[in-house]
C-alpha cells in the first residue's frame, strides 16, 4: 500500500461503527465495533471522484441486502419488527431501504447510514427478545448521542433493551371485519401482510351485506387486490370457489353476508372470542354495537367512526383510561380527531390553549354523489369531483372527549375538496404563553422523535410538500414545519397538520386493535 496517501476526517461517511479506504481501486470497509471514540485516516488511491461514489453506492446497496436479511430473519423466526423512526421496513427493497435511511438522516440532522443499522440489528439478533417492534433509527441515533466512551454497539443494545430479554408469548386474535369498504379493505390488507409467525391479530372473516357467490367473489377480491389511491396490494389475492373464500397471501379468509350481527354463529368456521372491526358506519350508539357481541364466538367490538355512549380513543393519548378487560366495545373516533388530537394535546400541554378555531379541508369521500343529485344534507349533493363544499364537522367537540380541557374551546368547520384522498387540518390557536416560530416548530419536532406521541406525529421540514405526498403515511398527524406562522403578539399561532384519511387512520385502528385484543408487544420507540 506504498501507493496510498492519508487524509484524516471525522466522521467517516456518517458512521461512528466503520472504517473505510480505498485500495486499487476497492473500496474495503473495517468494522469498529469496540472502539469509540477513536480516531482514524482515510486511505485514497488513485481514483476519480466519480468511480468513489460507485463503488460507496455499491458497498451501501450491499449492506441494505444485509439488513433486509436481519430484518426478515427476525421478523419471521422471532417476531421481532424492526422499523426505523417509525417506518416500516418488512417488504422494503435496497432502494425504498436506502431512502429511508435518508429520511432519518434529516429527521435527526446527523448522518445515519445503513452501515450503521446493520451493526445495530446484528446486535439486536444476539439478544433473546420478547415480541417486539424495535425503532432501530432511534438505537442508532442514540447510540451516536449518549453512549458512554466505553461502550461497544452490542453492550449499548444489550442495556437499552434490558429487561425485555425473556421471551413472553403472544396468542393471536381472530378478527372479523364487518364491511368491506375503504377502511375495511386497508385495514384487511394491513393484517394480511403481517401475517407470520409475529402475526397479533388474525383476519379470519369479512362480512358484507347481500348475498355472496362467485362473481360478489371476484369482485371483492379485485378491490382488495387493485386500489387506486394505495396502488396494487403487495401479495397475492385468490379466489377459493369451492368453499366461497378469499386467498390472501395463501391464507383463507372467509366471505359471510348478514343484515343482523347478531344472528352470526362465527364457531362454525373456527373462530372464537374474535374482535369485530365494524367499519360499515351502520352502528354507532352502544345498543347499535352490542348486537355484535349476541353473536357467537365474539369478544370485543372496534368502531371506525366516533360512537355514542362507548369510549372515543386516540390512540397515543387516552387508551389507559379504558382498560380492555372492563369494556367490551370501542370506538377508534375520526380521521380528523386523530390527526389533530396529538398536536392539540401538545400545544396544551406546553403552550397552555385559550380558544382556537379548526378549518378541515378534507377529500370527498363515498359520502357525496359524483354528479349532482339529491343528498340529505345541503351542498354534499353537488358533484364532489368538482366542487368545493362547505360543510360541517364534528371535530371540535370530538375532540373534547379526548382531551377534556379543551372543551369549549374549539369552533370548527369544514371544506371537502375534488381531491379522492389526503385531507389538511389548519388549527387557528390562542395560547396562554408567549412563543415563536423557531420555539413552536421545536416543540414538535422534539415530541415527533421522543416521548408518548412518536407514532402519532410526523415531522415535516419539506418546502414542496402537497397532499399527494402525504399518502401511504403512517402516522395520523404529519405537521408541516414550513407553514407555520405566530403573530408577531407571540400567543396566537396557525399550524397546518396533513392526514390521509384512509390509511394514516387505518394504522390507528390498528394500534388500538392490538390494545384491545390485548397482543400489544413490547415497543422501543
Amino acid at each position: 500500500m506504498n501507493n496510498l496517501s492519508y487524509e484524516k476526517i471525522t466522521p467517516i461517511v456518517g458512521s461512528d461503527f466503520f472504517l473505510q479506504f480505498y485500495h486499487e481501486n476497492v473500496i474495503v470497509v473495517i468494522f469498529l465495533q469496540n472502539i469509540k471514540p477513536f480516531k482514524t485516516y482515510l486511505m485514497t488511491a488513485t481514483i476519480s471522484p466519480y468511480e468513489k461514489e460507485i463503488l460507496l453506492q455499491t458497498n451501501c446497496r450491499k449492506a441494505a441486502v444485509e439488513f433486509i436479511k436481519i430484518i426478515n430473519d427476525l421478523w419471521y423466526d422471532e417476531a421481532i419488527e424492526l422499523v426505523i423512526f417509525r417506518n416500516p421496513l418488512i417488504d422494503k427493497n435496497v432502494n425504498e431501504i436506502l431512502r429511508l435511511h435518508n429520511y432519518a438522516s434529516e429527521f435527526v440532522n446527523k448522518p445515519i447510514s445503513v452501515f450503521d443499522t446493520v451493526e445495530v440489528a446484528k446486535a439486536i439478533k444476539t439478544l433473546k427478545l420478547s415480541p417486539s417492534k424495535i425503532d432501530i433509527g432511534k438505537l442508532s441515533y442514540e447510540f451516536h448521542k449518549i453512549a458512554p466512551d466505553h461502550d461497544d454497539v452490542f453492550s449499548f443494545i444489550s442495556k437499552k433493551l434490558k429487561g425485555h430479554q425473556k421471551h413472553k408469548s403472544i396468542t393471536p386474535k381472530d378478527v372479523v371485519l364487518y364491511g368491506f369498504g375503504r377502511i375495511g379493505r386497508l385495514l384487511a390488507r394491513e393484517l394480511m401482510l403481517k401475517n407470520g409467525r409475529g402475526s397479533q391479530l388474525r383476519l379470519r372473516a369479512i362480512v358484507t351485506r347481500g348475498p355472496i357467490n362467485l362473481e360478489v367473489l371476484k369482485k371483492r377480491g379485485a378491490l382488495l387486490a387493485n386500489d387506486s389511491i394505495h396502488g396494487e396490494f403487495p401479495g397475492t389475492v385468490k379466489i377459493d370457489s369451492n368453499n366461497m373464500t378469499l386467498l390472501v397471501n395463501g391464507s383463507s379468509i372467509s366471505m359471510l353476508s348478514t343484515d343482523a350481527p347478531e344472528s352470526m354463529d362465527y364457531t362454525t368456521h373456527g373462530i372464537k372470542k374474535a374482535l369485530v372491526i365494524d367499519n360499515t358506519g351502520a352502528f354507532r350508539t352502544k345498543s347499535a354495537l352490542q348486537r355484535h357481541l349476541k353473536a357467537k364466538g365474539i369478544e370485543k367490538v372496534l368502531l371506525t367512526a366516533p360512537g355514542e355512549g362507548i369510549p372515543n380513543i386516540v390512540y397515543g393519548i387516552n387508551q389507559n383510561d379504558y382498560c380492555p378487560e372492563k369494556y367490551s366495545i370501542f370506538s377508534a373516533a375520526s380521521c380528523t380527531t386523530n390527526a389533530i388530537a396529538p398536536i392539540l394535546k401538545v400545544m396544551d400541554e406546553v403552550m397552555g390553549v385559550d380558544h382556537g378555531h379548526l378549518e378541515t379541508i378534507h377529500a370527498y369521500t363515498n359520502d357525496q354523489n359524483l354528479v349532482d343529485n339529491m343528498h340529505k344534507k345541503y351542498r354534499r349533493g353537488r358533484a364532489a369531483g368538482l366542487n368545493m363544499v362547505i360543510t360541517e364537522t364534528g371535530a371540535g367537540k370530538a375532540v373534547s372527549k379526548i382531551l377534556p380541557n379543551l372543551k369549549g374551546k374549539l369552533t370548527s368547520n369544514a371544506i371537502r375538496v375534488p381531491v379522492p384522498n389526503g385531507s389538511l387540518a389548519i388549527l387557528n390557536l390562542e395560547f396562554n404563553k408567549k412563543t415563536t416560530l423557531k420555539k413552536l416548530n421545536n416543540i414538535l419536532r422534539r415530541h415527533a422523535l421522543e416521548g408518548t406521541l412518536v407514532e402519532q406525529i410526523k415531522y415535516e421540514s419539506s418546502d414542496e410538500l402537497v397532499s399527494s405526498d402525504i399518502i401511504g403515511s403512517i402516522a395520523p398527524a404529519i405537521f408541516d414545519s414550513k407553514a407555520t406562522q405566530v403573530r408577531s403578539n407571540g400567543k396566537n399561532a396557525i399550524l397546518y397538520i396533513w392526514y390521509d384519511n384512509e390509511y394514516g387512520y387505518s394504522q390507528q385502528v390498528m394500534r388500538l386493535a392490538k390494545y384491545v385484543a390485548g397482543v400489544r408487544r413490547f415497543t422501543y420507540h
